[in-house]
């Protein structure tokens, strides 16, 4: 598993070998839906919350007496058949996040990488350090590396105070993620995958832990 490494000029340097237990593993595309699906669930505020009857104010006293009028019986001007009444089976405030297990996340995350890969979407750069915070400094090595013109998820060691502020108005065109905090949501979010030197080994030893503790098992159970 070969991949092109550029300088911040948009030169290429070398090519770099990577690990195939972790950019060249099976795509599992039925794990990626349900894992996407999940994280797009825990995003979810479920703060969206409608007044029922009882909730809205007024409608204390009877619109009409019940009988002699000739018109429906109504108890109340609150009621939900009434303009300004109370909401029936409207939306109130819940929880929408679902538990992913850790190994499921891990092994997402291995299909997820793998997936840019294999698409030829991944793209390793020596270094995003910046001189100074300005966005124009910025985008211009986002321009000069071969990324097609595509959104792109910016994967570095640390995220430097220049890195950050400079980057904050053009998050759509390429966003910054710390490697200890990259998953396969924002892996996949993105069209292409931008990974700095530095965070390979970061991304792998996050993604690798899974396998590394089936080799301890294994070990074990032969003693």
């Amino acid at each position: 598993m070969k991949v092109p490494v550029y300088s911040k000029a948009g030169k290429k340097k070398k090519e770099m070998v990577l690990n195939p237990d972790v950019f060249g593993a099976r795509v599992n595309e039925r794990l990626l839906q349900l894992v996407y699906r999940g994280y797009r669930r825990n995003l979810r505020h479920g703060t969206a919350d409608t007044k029922v009857r009882k909730e809205v104010r007024g409608g204390g006293r009877k619109p009409w007496k019940q009988k002699g009028t000739g018109r429906a019986r109504a108890s109340s001007t609150r009621s939900p058949i009434w303009r300004g009444g109370g909401t029936v089976f409207g939306p109130h405030p819940r929880d929408y996040s679902v538990d992913m297990p850790r190994s499921m996340r891990r092994t997402a995350l291995i299909s997820a990488v793998s997936k840019k890969a294999r698409q030829k979407n991944l793209v390793i750069v020596e270094d995003l350090n910046l001189e100074s915070a300005k966005t124009k400094e910025f985008v211009e090595i986002i321009k000069s590396i071969p990324l097609q013109s595509k959104r792109t998820l910016c994967v570095v060691k640390e995220i430097t105070p220049n890195l950050k502020r400079a980057s904050k108005n053009v998050s759509w065109m390429a966003e910054i993620c710390a490697a200890q905090d990259v998953n396969a949501y924002k892996v996949l979010h993105r069209a292409m995958l931008l990974i700095e030197m530095d965070a390979i080994a970061i991304v792998e030893e996050r993604a690798a832990k899974k396998s590394r503790k089936k080799e301890l098992s294994s070990v074990e159970g032969d003693k």
